[in-house]
């Protein structure tokens, strides 16, 4: 890995924790999970071309697939759900900033304990992702959809004049 790798691989972190703590619709669809999966799923076809698929390469990704699942879920949780002008809103909090930072020390931690080489994790960073957005998502949409449509958002909605 290299610096210039490491500093995108950052910069990519903070936007990430930086759009989950301000507040922003709920989505309802999937499309950068998936544009995350596709890509994750060819980077990794690429991976087992130069690897034979073996027990611990498949326990790794199995093994990390199920961290995603897992910190995607608790991330849902921590993130607030509310009613704005009859659209769902969501907005995490520093706990959910925390999450991502330790999801991703999850998942490359992981590798290098299970496989014992830091290549499979690089190269399913981004399947890793796809999951993890995903299971947030839907959990978040989920949340929203059982939300009646006269809610008040939970704190005052500071663009509006009152």
């Amino acid at each position: 890995m290299t610096a210039t790798n490491v500093a995108v691989g950052i910069l990519v972190l903070g936007l990430l924790i930086y759009r989950q703590l301000i507040a922003r619709p709920v989505r309802g669809d999937f499309r950068v999970p998936l544009i995350l999966a596709i890509i994750g799923v060819i980077e990794l076809y690429s991976f087992l071309k130069n690897h034979h698929l073996d027990a611990a390469i498949a326990a790794a990704l199995a093994g990390s697939l199920a961290l995603a699942a897992v910190f995607g879920a608790g991330r849902a949780l921590t993130t607030r759900v509310w009613i704005r002008n009859g659209q769902a809103w969501r907005q995490g909090n520093w706990f959910t900033g925390v999450q991502w930072v330790v999801a991703l020390a999850a998942h490359l931690g992981y590798d290098q304990l299970v496989y014992k080489n830091s290549s499979l994790g690089n190269v399913t960073i981004l399947l890793y992702l796809a999951v993890s957005f995903a299971v947030q998502r839907a959990i978040l949409q989920a949340r929203a959809q059982r939300l009646p449509l006269t809610s008040q958002p939970a704190t005052p909605d500071r663009g509006t004049p009152r």
